[in-house]
């Protein structure tokens, strides 16, 4: 039997990438597993910071650039404590991020693309000190734009925008690999491609079938 053949849905030539739940495991398991750690609800912090209007100004807040971890921190461990998990302020972003690690396929990955000529950026929203202890960003990514260095975040079409400026390329030439849906459709409004990222091997897939990318 004759094979279909995969439909290119548009080619291009950059990547641009997310850092957590990409590079890294999954943000929104660590963030679950930290709720468990604390002996109530699981789904506590990521509850907190997607429906509650005071933490989630927080977060916006600090991933603009607009308060530090330190403000972060105090803040929603007092939106922690008003829910009943009795949580130290200092240290907290770290203790959530604590069971994230590198995904080396990833890393793998990003290595086979800038050696093939694909330019990568990475773009990322901030959170907390330290999160990219342990990557050598210049090795990773030709452009770097961070959400607290140009105080925009994701989903907003300014920094898929700025990424592109950096690497000299227009929307319409790049391409989106993150985990969150909402991400992709923020980069889809100025015309990049999306690649909802689920693990190493799936992604080098997608961009081959559907953006031309072969690595």
């Amino acid at each position: 039997m004759d094979t279909v053949p995969s439909v290119v849905e548009r080619a291009r030539t950059a990547v641009l990438v997310d850092f957590g739940g990409v590079i890294t495991s999954s943000v929104l398991r660590a963030f679950y597993d930290f709720g468990a750690s604390l002996g109530g609800d699981p789904r506590l912090p990521l509850d907190l910071l997607g429906r509650d209007e005071s933490a989630r100004t927080l977060l916006v807040d600090h991933e603009c650039g607009r308060i530090d971890t330190e403000a972060f921190e105090r803040g929603f461990a007092e939106r922690l404590r008003a829910h009943g998990a009795d949580v130290p302020a200092e240290g907290l972003t770290a203790r959530m991020q604590a069971g994230m690690s590198i995904d080396q396929d990833v890393l793998a990955l990003l290595g086979d693309l800038r050696a093939a000529g694909y330019p990568v950026a990475l773009v990322s929203n901030a959170f907390g000190n330290g999160t990219y202890d342990g990557v050598d960003l210049a090795a990773v990514a030709d452009a770097v734009v961070i959400s607290a260095e140009v105080g925009i975040r994701k989903p907003s079409r300014r920094i898929y925008a700025i990424a592109c400026e950096r690497l000299g390329v227009s929307p319409e030439e790049a391409v989106m690999i993150d985990d969150l849906r909402q991400n992709l459709d923020g980069a889809a409004r100025i015309g990049i491609g999306g690649v909802l990222h689920t693990s190493a091997a799936d992604t080098r897939r997608q961009l081959a079938e559907r953006f031309g990318i072969t690595v």
